[in-house]
């Protein structure tokens, strides 16, 4: 997979947040793709390492609640950031974490050389202008699923979410640009060894941010992880 990603086939994935009371809920993914390694705090622990919830369990876990699109607008979310001043911006962030073979880095974080793999449809590309960061879960999903009720600071830190691997990832502009704003009961990757991975990474992303899922999607999921027995999802709670 790619260099963020590649840590191993049988490794989970967690994001990097911790609570204020120092609870977060974990679930491991045990897919094709990685992860990296944290130490989560399961809820009312001191801390501590959990063992990972089977990818049927934590689709259980999701709030269930019919989806609200009323007033949603893209730029209710402000993303591609510089957090941390170096001039790469959170789409730039990303194309340097998933670089296969790492690119140049020029003036203003201009990139050149490198290479990527599309996990959504196993496609290696060696220009960045092929390639979109995909919201793991869209932002206008994310609107319907509850981010309508944050105020602008959590959904800039939501279309930003640097601290998580699963929140954002570097597929082909046209994977991208198919998937839209749609959720699992309407598009999939097209590869077919994408399809247990993507459905971890996007169970973890909905728990990460405690969005909810409508329950035509519940089924769904339901049913798609019924072709994913040994997929575990681990995730942590975001701030």
């Amino acid at each position: 997979m790619t260099a963020r990603r590649i840590a191993s086939i049988a490794t989970a994935l967690l994001a990097t947040v911790a609570l204020a009371a120092c609870s977060a809920e974990t679930v491991e993914a045990d897919d094709a793709r990685p992860a990296v390694s944290e130490s989560p705090s399961p809820p009312g622990a001191a801390g501590g390492p959990v063992t990972g919830l089977s990818l049927a369990d934590a689709i259980a876990k999701l709030p269930v609640a019919a989806e609200v699109r009323d007033g949603y607008k893209r730029d209710s979310f402000k993303h591609w950031v510089d957090e941390d001043g170096d001039t790469c911006n959170t789409r730039m962030e990303v194309l340097k974490a998933e670089a296969v073979v790492a690119p140049e880095q020029g003036p203003r974080c201009t990139l050149t050389g490198g290479e990527w793999l599309s996990y959504y449809d196993e496609q290696t590309v060696t220009d960045p202008k092929g390639l979109d960061i995909d919201h793991m879960v869209p932002l206008a999903e994310a609107w319907d699923s509850g981010a309508s009720q944050w105020d602008a600071e959590r959904r800039e830190a939501y279309a930003n979410d640097l601290g998580a691997e699963r929140s954002l990832v570097a597929v082909t502009a046209k994977t991208n640009r198919s998937k839209a704003d749609r959720d699992p009961q309407d598009w999939m990757p097209p590869a077919e060894s994408a399809r247990c991975t993507y459905l971890v990474d996007w169970t973890a992303t909905k728990l990460r941010w405690t969005l909810s899922a409508d329950e035509a999607e519940v089924a769904a999921l339901q049913e798609l992880a019924a072709g994913c027995p040994d997929s575990t999802v681990k995730f942590e709670l975001a701030p």
